[in-house]
């Protein structure tokens, strides 16, 4: 008989953590004295008291490690059970949001995927303000953890290629999941600071600051102004685009180098192609921005490098409305959004080596195509590739597609024209943030799509971030009989 209780205990533990971080705001709020403090408060009691309760009565079914299929349910439900308590300060605050809206601004925020449904955010409380970002730095780290312990482990999207990647320790999720975590964490938050310090010095408050480490750091692009990094110019931008490269790239790597490994992170070959397409993107596209609008060179470039950089690594900030770009460049971005970052990294979409594992294989079909004789095997990174791994990739791509078209479809039921169905589908499978269109693009939110758009927008966001497979495994009647 399946038994539940392991993944609640964890989950009630999790639960109690983001209620305790719920303090912080809090304490904003209080030094702000527009009397919003009381919000953090009961949503940080009900919060604690649940979870608190959830891990203390199933304390006792706590086992050495869990079943594959424990694992499977913990990696989904915990990124429902967040957002659902995540949501509260939005409803009881001054935003006085829906459920509806709150759930999604809080799984927009942990699954850093940086749509939101919130307008005024220049005149909201600082503690809302910042728990925004913190909902996306948590989501941020977490989703290192997952991709680092759990994907692997559960064998979906070609994940199973990292898993051996700088910790050996297969065996017990929990126990290798705190492993990794614990080299992972100090060097996010010193990634979080250093931009934190840098922004600082590109002259913006410390609250500003503060918050856009948290929020560029975990390539979330949640903002605190209406204007999202418009409001900020010249050298924020370029510090923006950095850090946001740093968080694109693996994590893992970071530990190795601090381990003495040197050079192990220009040896990445996913690395090095997700920079070499950054470069190609940026530079194309400043060119286009010299030839079609009367840009400085500076500006474009600066344009280009920004906004580029936040929608490959699915941040999401936008500094300008690139909708006023052009039908060419507009496509352009539609396209890059479904790139992605580095696997083991905060950003997301379909990532890069999946793209590289689709070359290779239609390299290598094509070499054997020509040579019915010869031998040509898959390699990656120096490494051979098996038939299960590019299965797997294969697979991704196919329920990413399907699933795309599907969203795109149901949207369309709910009343909202092509272009909004088509990018709305794509940004929360792919979690980059805004859509294209007037509505929801890079100068609107979400904040008038239907709620019935808005419920399955969330979902997509869900399994867009969790590789898609480790959903939909659960809502299979195999998976409940194994």
């Amino acid at each position: 008989m399946f038994d539940i209780r392991p993944v609640a205990y964890v989950i009630g533990l999790l639960v109690t953590c983001l209620g305790a971080t719920m303090f912080l705001p809090m304490l904003v709020d209080l030094a702000e004295g527009r009397g919003q403090w009381h919000v953090f408060l009961e949503s940080a009691l009900i919060t604690v008291m649940i979870g608190g309760l959830i891990s203390l009565a199933c304390a006792n079914a706590v086992k050495q490690g869990l079943s594959i299929q424990q694992t499977f349910l913990l990696t989904t439900s915990v990124w429902v059970a967040l957002p659902a308590f995540g949501a509260l300060p939005f409803v009881l605050g001054e935003t006085q949001a829906t459920y509806t809206d709150a759930f999604f601004e809080a799984m927009s925020g942990l699954t850093t995927t940086g749509s939101t449904v919130l307008s005024g955010l220049d005149d909201l409380p600082k503690g809302l303000l910042l728990w925004r970002g913190l909902l996306q730095w948590i989501g941020g780290i977490g989703i290192i953890v997952v991709a680092m312990v759990f994907l692997p482990e559960l064998r979906v999207g070609g994940m199973q290629i990292f898993r051996s990647e700088g910790f050996d320790t297969m065996g017990k999720i929990l126990p290798r999941a705190t492993q990794i975590s614990s080299s992972i964490s100090t060097v996010y938050v010193s990634i979080t600071l250093m931009c934190a310090l840098s922004y600082l010095l590109c002259g913006m408050n410390a609250f500003d600051a503060s918050v856009h480490a948290l929020t560029t750091v975990s390539t979330g692009g949640f903002a605190n102004y209406d204007a999202s990094f418009g409001t900020f110019s010249g050298p924020a931008e370029y510090v923006a685009a950095v850090f946001m490269i740093l968080a694109a790239l693996p994590f893992v790597r970071y530990v190795q180098m601090l381990n003495g490994n040197r050079n192990v992170l220009w040896r990445d070959s996913q690395v090095r192609a997700f920079l070499g397409t950054i470069v190609v993107l940026v530079a194309g596209t400043a060119t286009m921005l010299l030839w079609i609008f009367p840009h400085h060179p500076e500006q474009a470039f600066r344009e280009a490098l920004f906004n580029i950089t936040s929608i490959i690594s699915g941040t999401g900030y936008a500094s300008v409305d690139y909708m006023e770009w052009g039908p060419f460049l507009i496509m352009l971005f539609f396209f890059v959004g479904l790139i992605g970052g580095c696997a083991g990294s905060t950003a997301c979409s379909i990532k890069i080596f999946r793209y590289q594992l689709l070359f290779a294989s239609i390299k290598v079909q094509l070499k054997r195509i020509r040579s019915p004789n010869g031998v040509f095997s898959l390699r990656y990174d120096g490494r051979p590739i098996g038939d299960e791994v590019v299965s797997s990739v294969m697979s991704f791509f196919v329920f990413f597609v399907v699933s795309m078209g599907v969203l795109s479809v149901a949207l369309s039921l709910t009343g909202l024209d092509f272009i909004t169905s088509v990018s709305g589908a794509a940004t929360a499978l792919a979690n980059i943030g805004p859509g294209l269109g007037d509505q929801i693009g890079p100068a609107g939110n979400f904040a008038d799509i239907g709620t019935t758009a808005k419920w399955m927008l969330s979902f997509a966001m869900l399994t867009g971030r969790l590789e898609l497979l480790a959903v939909y495994a659960i809502f299979t009647i195999r998976f409940w009989r194994a």
